[in-house]
Order: structure tokens, then C-alpha cells, then sequence
């Protein structure tokens, strides 16, 4: 009897205090659906987050303010990983180098060879002997994945697939992705090929500081091909605001990728997710990272030093037995039940029809400590060029460029007509069209010997103008007697200005390359 007075007489203030709370909550819901919803937000991302972080040891994950170059997460960056399509990355920036010198156009057909039709889906399905334009090509490889495309790019380019594969990884490490070996121009399972988180945000950062103009591409929503309406995989395009790329993957052995590039109110963001038990978990862990972390990237626009090409000996590139990781020692995805498996049908291998479901995971970093630098040393010492490749210290006044090992870069694009076909008038109106760059007073140049160096490409001329006035800046000894040119190069309707050093030898452009490139520059050389 006792309780039950007790319990009738605190009846009154109980009453009082639920019906403070319930108020309380309902005022709270009506002005403020925005907090509410943010808390929803948050909850979905940090039950991710804790899933299966420590549980997960396939997980890697990376966030790298682009404008900075400061990393501001990481979680197992430099592990090794299967990349499963976002090798496709590679394979288009070897296309866009294609591109960017002249040796193909955006209307220039690629033929469809056995090979190339045979590879496993995700593909467009297309048949030997059939051709697609590299504007297609390349929105294939954006939004479907095509696997079927890209083995027809690499033999387009490399002649066949295995020796395009050498010259991506070629590639890979000139631009100091160190960890990185690739087996084939899709990323169809192969134990041999693997990457890292960090090595794809170098990647994703080269492709939009050299390749502005392409790169938009990867922003591709859908496009319609063969009477179909093909749609992205990346399913953050268009639902996270600023999200402009760039790739999605999956294989059993990866588990479910992502490479984000963001740009929102002057701030960008490269972030790699890796391993992810599901297209979804993975993509709400990434939408979590650029929430958490994009007030934290800087906004007085890009003071990084651009992602530099490291002077590499010419084709046929050297292999690199020595980044095979042995077969078991890159983790695999969790194994999941038959009852828990669920129809993806978004991802792009051909293991696409059996993922399961689960929660993705990772635990963010608390510690400062984690944080490297975003260009990491080399793991592995790429293999030394032959010892012709190299002339001796007395030799180099009159060696070739390739015989200093060198890369030679993009040629002068020609713009209407071939420049054999036009007439001396037009070609002297082309030659006159170009933008001298008033960077900063140089002395009248006598040419020594036609050739040019670029350290960079831009949709804005200012800002290739400024790049050319800091590079002189910082290396006014090697670029003394070089001319600053800036050219301006009409594609389609896109416009886009080259900065370049003009008036240059073949031994003076290798220094003044040498020299930019320990300042953090960017260089290719071609013949003015």
C-alpha cells in the first residue's frame, strides 16, 4: 500500500515532466527538420563506421584536401588493394594523352577486336570487326564500365593489352604512385594487380590537373548508345552536392570501390574508399567522409604543387616482378551467407551478380599521427634503365632526348588544316594567334634548336599565366634564356591555354625539366 501511494502521489510530476519532453520534442521536430535530419544522417554513417572497421582488415580509405595536398584521414592508405575498375582511371589517362597531343580525336574510331569482344561484363557488347568513336568510348568506360571497351583502347594504343598494361604501370610510377602494378586495362580479377587508397588519389589528382578539359567526363549522369540510356554507377553524382566524379568497382576479391573528387564553395576533396561490403554501405561511408571533412580543406584555391611526371627511360616499360604481392596476402572481403546476399546490379565486373549485403566499414582517424605525406616514397625501386639509355656527363650536349631518357610530351596541335597543307600566310596568322605571356620581361630569343617544354594546361588563361610566372620564379636560373608562352587550343567547343616555355635546345629543356620537377612542376617536352 505504501508503494502504491508513493506511486500515486509522484504521478502528478511524471505526468508533468513526459508532458515537458513530448513538447519539448515536438517543438524540436517542427523547427528544426534540418537538425533532425543531419542526426539521421550522422547515426546511418557512424553505424557504418563502426560496423566492421576493426573486424574488416579488406577496408581502406583516404581523404586528401586537393587545393593543399594535405591528407585528412586515412585508414590502411598504403596497403595493397585490388583496384577492379578504377584501373579504368588509368587506362582514360592514357587516352587523354592521346588526345591531349593530337595523335587521336574524339571522332577517331577504335576497332573491336576478338579480344576485346570476348572480355566478361560489365561491357557495351559490341562485335569483332565493329569500331566506337573515343567519345563514346570514353562515356562507356565513365558510366557502364565497359570491360569489352577497354581492352579495345589499350590495343588501340599499345598494340595489345599486355604491353599497355606495362605502360600504365609505366606510368604509375612516374607519377609516384609507387605501389601500384597493372595486369590489364579493365581491372577483370587478377591477383598481380593491385594499388593502394593513396596511389589512387595521386591518380585522380594527375587526371584533373593535366587533363581539365577531360576530366569533366567522369560527371557523366548517362548517355544513350545502341537505342540505350546508359546510367553511372556512381551513384554520388547528383545526390551529394559537389561530387563530380570520377569512379566506382567491384570484384569478390576488391569488395565495392570508390574514387570521389568533390569541389563546393572553393574547397576540393580526392577520397578513395576500398573494400566495402556493398554499393551502398560504401557509398553512405563516402558521403560521411566528405561531410565530415570538407570544412577542413582549404578554400584560397590551389597552392599544392601540381602532381609531377618523373622522367622515365622511353617504351617498352620495364616490369615489376618485384610489387607482386603473393596470392592470400591481400585480405579478403568478409564472406557473407546466401540468405544475406541481395542484387546489386550496379557494379561493374563480372562478379557483378553476387555481391551480399552487410555494412561497410572503417573507423575514423583520432590521431594526427596517421597523416602522411600525399606523395609517399617509393616502395619499390623501379628497375634501371639499360646503361645505354644514358649518355655520360660529357656526352649530353649532343644526345637526343630519348637517349637521356626523358618523357617527351604532347606535340603542338594543329588547329584546321594540316600545317603542310596550309599556306605560309595562315600559318603565320596561327603562329601570331598565340598568347605571349607578359609573366615576366624576357630578352629577344633566338630559337636554338625548336624545342618547347609544358608545365601545364588550364581552361583559364590567368591561371596559366600565373603557373608560368611561378615556375620562372622559382627556377629563373635553368628558364633564363626560355621565352613564357602561353597557347591557346581550341577542341569542340571547349577551350584551353598551355603554359610552355619556348626557344630551348634539347639539353636545355632536359635541365630546365630537371630543375621544375624537383620544384614541385609538372613538364613534357615536345618539338616547338
Amino acid at each position: 500500500m505504501a508503494l502504491r501511494d508513493s506511486r500515486s502521489s509522484a504521478s502528478p510530476f511524471v505526468t508533468i515532466a513526459s508532458a515537458a519532453c513530448a513538447a519539448l520534442a515536438l517543438l524540436s521536430l517542427a523547427s528544426a527538420p534540418a537538425e533532425a535530419q543531419g542526426w539521421r544522417h550522422y547515426h546511418r554513417y557512424h553505424y557504418a563506421a563502426r560496423a566492421a572497421a576493426p573486424a574488416d582488415p579488406a577496408f581502406a580509405a583516404i581523404v586528401v584536401d586537393a587545393n593543399a595536398g594535405r591528407t585528412l584521414y586515412a585508414v590502411n592508405e598504403e596497403a595493397p588493394r585490388h583496384p577492379a575498375s578504377l584501373t579504368k582511371v588509368m587506362t582514360l589517362y592514357l587516352l587523354f594523352e592521346q588526345l591531349d597531343k593530337g595523335a587521336m580525336t574524339l571522332q577517331t574510331e577504335i576497332p573491336i577486336s576478338e579480344h576485346a569482344a570476348a572480355q566478361e561484363p560489365s561491357k557495351l557488347g559490341l562485335q569483332p570487326g565493329d569500331a566506337i568513336s573515343v567519345d563514346d568510348a570514353i562515356k562507356a568506360i565513365v558510366t557502364r564500365s565497359a570491360n569489352d571497351v577497354a581492352v579495345a583502347i589499350a590495343e588501340a594504343i599499345g598494340g595489345d593489352e599486355s604491353h599497355f598494361a606495362d605502360m600504365m604501370t609505366h606510368k604509375a610510377h612516374a607519377l609516384g604512385m609507387s605501389r601500384t602494378l597493372y595486369r590489364n586495362a579493365s581491372g577483370l580479377p587478377n591477383d598481380e594487380q593491385i594499388t593502394t587508397a593513396r596511389d589512387l588519389t595521386i591518380l585522380a589528382r594527375a587526371t584533373e590537373e593535366r587533363f581539365p578539359h577531360y576530366f569533366k567526363y567522369f560527371s557523366t549522369h548517362e548517355f544513350a548508345y545502341g537505342g540505350e540510356i546508359i546510367g553511372n554507377h556512381n551513384h554520388l553524382l547528383g545526390r551529394v552536392d559537389g561530387v563530380d566524379g570520377i569512379k566506382t568497382g567491384y570484384t569478390r576479391a576488391s569488395g565495392f570501390n570508390l574514387l570521389t573528387s568533390v569541389h563546393r564553395d572553393g574547397r576540393s576533396l580526392v577520397a578513395a574508399v576500398l573494400g566495402g561490403r556493398t554499393s551502398a554501405a560504401r557509398d553512405a561511408f563516402m558521403e560521411g567522409l566528405i561531410r565530415d571533412h570538407l570544412a577542413q580543406a582549404s578554400d584560397r584555391g590551389h597552392t599544392a604543387p601540381m602532381i609531377a611526371e618523373a622522367a622515365a627511360p622511353p617504351a617498352p616499360p620495364v616490369k615489376l616482378a618485384s610489387l607482386t604481392v603473393p596470392a592470400g596476402a591481400i585480405p579478403a572481403p568478409p564472406a557473407r551467407s546466401a540468405a544475406a546476399q541481395i542484387e546489386e546490379g550496379d557494379e561493374d565486373s563480372a562478379e557483378e551478380t553476387t555481391p551480399a549485403a552487410g555494412v561497410p566499414a572503417a573507423k575514423p582517424l583520432a590521431a594526427p599521427a596517421m597523416v602522411k605525406s600525399a606523395v609517399p616514397a617509393p616502395a619499390a625501386p623501379i628497375a634501371a634503365a639499360p646503361a645505354t639509355a644514358r649518355p655520360a656527363p660529357n656526352a649530353v650536349a649532343a644526345a637526343t632526348p630519348q637517349q637521356l631518357g626523358w618523357v617527351k610530351g604532347p606535340e603542338p596541335m594543329a588547329k584546321g588544316p594540316s600545317r603542310d597543307a596550309a599556306p605560309a600566310a595562315a600559318q603565320t596568322a596561327q603562329a601570331k594567334a598565340a598568347t605571349t605571356v607578359a609573366a615576366e620581361a624576357a630578352p629577344a630569343l633566338v630559337d636554338h634548336g625548336g624545342w618547347i617544354i609544358q608545365i601545364g594546361i588550364s581552361d583559364d588563361a590567368a591561371k596559366a599565366n600565373d603557373l608560368l610566372a611561378r615556375a620562372r620564379a622559382v627556377n629563373r636560373g635553368s628558364l633564363a634564356q626560355a621565352r613564357p608562352v602561353t597557347e591557346k587550343v581550341a577542341k569542340g567547343e571547349d577551350v584551353f591555354y598551355r603554359a610552355r616555355f619556348a626557344g630551348l635546345d634539347s639539353a636545355s629543356a632536359e635541365t630546365a625539366c630537371r630543375s621544375l620537377k624537383k620544384s614541385g612542376f609538372a613538364c613534357f617536352a615536345a618539338r616547338d
